[in-house]
């Protein structure tokens, strides 16, 4: 089993920056796709990112492409995304997850989620 936990949210001024982090516990993530999702009220979960565990290459979802950034620390056991110029449509909760499946965007392991604001 693995424990995920998300941290770094909060409010921020649209054109700003947050970088969140997720910390696994009980298993190394080192041999595990991560990756992060959001779900903004009223809306289905959306993809955000992933990155897999064996060369560390990265995916995004359309909407933060160019802007978000994905990164792991396996040392740490703890996977953070870095978001930058941030709009009001970015404003969600935002969950880490481990282990893909089938594809990066199916998940095994989910964390609880961490708010993200983005005031205009």
């Amino acid at each position: 089993q693995v424990q995920l936990a998300e941290s770094g949210g909060g409010l921020v001024q649209a054109g700003g920056s947050l970088r969140l982090s997720c910390a696994a516990s009980g298993r190394t993530i080192r041999f595990y796709d991560m990756g992060w999702f959001r779900q903004a009220p009223g809306k289905e979960r959306e993809f955000v990112g992933a990155v897999t565990w064996d060369v560390g290459n990265t995916d995004y979802g359309d909407g933060v492409k160019g802007r978000f950034t994905i990164s792991r620390d396996d040392a740490k056991n703890t996977v953070y995304l870095q978001m930058n110029s941030l709009k009001p449509e970015d404003t969600a909760i935002y969950y880490c997850a481990a282990d893909s499946l089938r594809t990066l965007r199916e998940y095994h392991y989910w964390g609880q989620g961490t708010q993200v604001t983005v005031s205009s």
